[in-house]
């Protein structure tokens, strides 16, 4: 099947509505906007920007923000008791004047009853009136059929007249919304069928799944294959309760896999792809969450080999132990060294960090012995990658000496302010020497808004004050993820601090510093991390 007779399937993203109603996610009007901004990029062909008119958040982005894509204000079918046209919270989603308007609606009958309180009828009129309403000036109207799949097991003739209403009044897509996520794949499929059978084309139904039983991703796939054209979904998953259908997941498995791929296309080009790890982790960023190593396609840990049969076969043929190419979305291929690690491991990790790994036998066993003795003190090469690096170039003699740390010394004080309230300032100094000079640095912790950010932030910031001439090449690096475990326990046990840092253009590593003392540690893995830096770019 050629390009030309693919059927097109439309990516509906919701990160901006749905995914805000995540626990602990409230997003800013410039957030909002940057991550509009990067949905535009990728070549979604919808963006739904918010509720206007429901809070002050959504309104100014509607009011502040145009994109390429299709813009959609989302918002609810009339009230009973009113007209389309003198419905307030209506008119405030047409004002926001977006091309495109979302209404949800409902077509479960238990939830017309219970939770509007109004007849079945009068529901159907709503959704009538509301949709014929939005198309009548101008607009492409999407109907949001809330419950439908619960509706389909409750009143099948029910939840199948009110999408046809929304149909037959002019609604461009139908969606078919698994609000409460508990719908299993068997059922999505015979409920898209009959709503196809009952009239309603597949070209202009839509799937909208939650994640409650973790099946949203199936879901959606198994509604795609039953005739749905247009799919819903949120970066990373976010949305309320379990979260929606993992965006970040199905536009890979969709322009990858050969199922899909061979009979489908979307807006999404090949080269916007190879964006996705790093438009997954950004938006991680912007939350200030640490982002899931685990996650398919996306995420650290999606590529990663780690025992030596699987590397040793990786090394003869990716395709042995990898369901796709890495780099066709953005990601890295890793083969970590721990204690398990063997010949193939090594060999493999030494070439991707561009270390000649035609080595002889006594220099391959040297850094091995080394990887598994450092481990059994408490250190993890495992997820620590620089960290590896800098320990085998050091020992085959290939680690210039970009700086020396001579000195250092932290300090953390507790006072009352003059409003009497207990804070906390640390401050550090850090001797250096570098070009042949020494140079002191002195930093304090407190950030932009005057609170304390601890010992080992004032320290980062001491030590990244003035490297001399290898200034330049760490400027742009930041810290982005701190982790702490205490490991063996009792008299002997030793803190792991493990760092991930981040520069300007989206590379991302991570070092490890072990010690009793936690401070120790943490600046251990930060020198790490800078020497790997410079190394790099110098």
């Amino acid at each position: 099947m050629t390009s030309l007779q693919k059927e097109r399937l439309y990516i509906y993203d919701t990160t901006l509505r749905d995914g805000q109603q995540t626990q602990g996610v409230q997003f800013s009007t410039d957030e909002k906007i940057e991550i509009a901004d990067l949905l535009d990029d990728l070549g979604v062909d919808y963006i739904e920007g918010g509720w206007p008119g429901a809070n002050p958040t959504d309104t100014n982005f509607f009011e502040t923000y145009r994109t390429n894509a299709n813009l959609v204000a989302f918002g609810m079918t009339k009230r009973s008791g009113r007209s389309a046209e003198n419905d307030d919270v209506l008119a405030s989603v047409l004002n926001a004047g977006t091309k495109k308007i979302c209404l949800v609606g409902k077509t479960h009958d238990f939830h017309v009853k219970t939770a509007l309180g109004i007849s079945l009828k009068e529901n159907i009129e709503a959704i009538q009136q509301s949709i014929s309403h939005v198309v009548s000036m101008g607009r492409e109207a999407i109907f949001d059929a809330e419950h439908f799949f619960d509706g389909m097991l409750s009143n099948s003739d029910y939840a199948i007249e009110a999408i046809r209403s929304a149909y037959s009044a002019g609604a461009r897509w139908i969606v078919l919304c698994d609000t409460n996520g508990g719908s299993l794949p068997r059922e999505i499929e015979k409920a898209v069928s009959l709503a196809i059978e009952a009239g309603v084309p597949g070209t202009h139904l839509g799937i909208h799944t939650h994640n409650d039983t973790d099946n949203a991703v199936a879901n959606t796939l198994i509604a795609v294959d039953a005739g749905v054209r247009q799919i819903q979904g949120t970066l990373n998953g976010l949305g309320e309760r379990c979260g929606n259908a993992n965006l970040t997941a199905l536009i890979p498995t969709l322009a990858l896999k050969s199922d899909y791929c061979d009979r489908f296309e979307t807006g999404i080009s090949r080269i916007a792809l190879k964006g996705m790890t790093r438009l997954s982790r950004r938006l991680d960023d912007i939350l200030n969450r640490v982002p899931m190593r685990q996650a398919s396609y996306v995420g650290a840990s999606a590529f990663a080999h780690k025992s030596g049969l699987h590397a040793n076969a990786i090394l003869k043929d990716p395709s042995t132990y990898e369901h796709v190419d890495p780099e066709l979305v953005g990601n890295d291929r890793i083969i970590p060294m721990s204690n398990q690690a063997g010949a193939s491991n090594l060999k493999k990790r030494l070439s991707d960090a561009g270390i000649d790994q035609n080595l002889n036998k006594d220099e391959l066993e040297q850094i091995l012995m080394l990887i598994k003795e450092r481990e059994s003190q408490g250190y993890s090469y495992d997820t620590a990658q620089a960290s590896f690096e800098l320990l085998a170039r050091r020992t085959l003699g290939q680690l210039p000496e970009f700086f020396d740390v001579k000195r250092y010394k932290v300090t953390v004080e507790r006072r009352k302010n003059k409003y009497n309230k207990m804070i906390s300032l640390s401050e550090a100094v850090v001797v250096v020497k570098v070009d042949g000079q020494k140079k002191l640095s002195v930093s304090e912790s407190l950030d932009e808004f005057g609170s304390d950010r601890g010992p080992v932030n004032a320290l980062a910031k001491a030590l990244a004050k003035d490297l001399g001439q290898y200034q330049r090449f760490i400027d742009d690096m930041r810290l982005v993820d701190f982790k702490v475990r205490i490991t063996q326990g009792g008299t002997e046990a030793v803190t792991r601090v493990v760092i991930d840092s981040e520069d300007s253009t989206g590379r991302r590593w991570a070092t490890v510093g072990v010690s009793a003392n936690i401070v120790d540690a943490s600046f251990d893995a930060l020198i790490d991390a800078m020497n790997w830096k410079i190394l790099r770019d110098f």
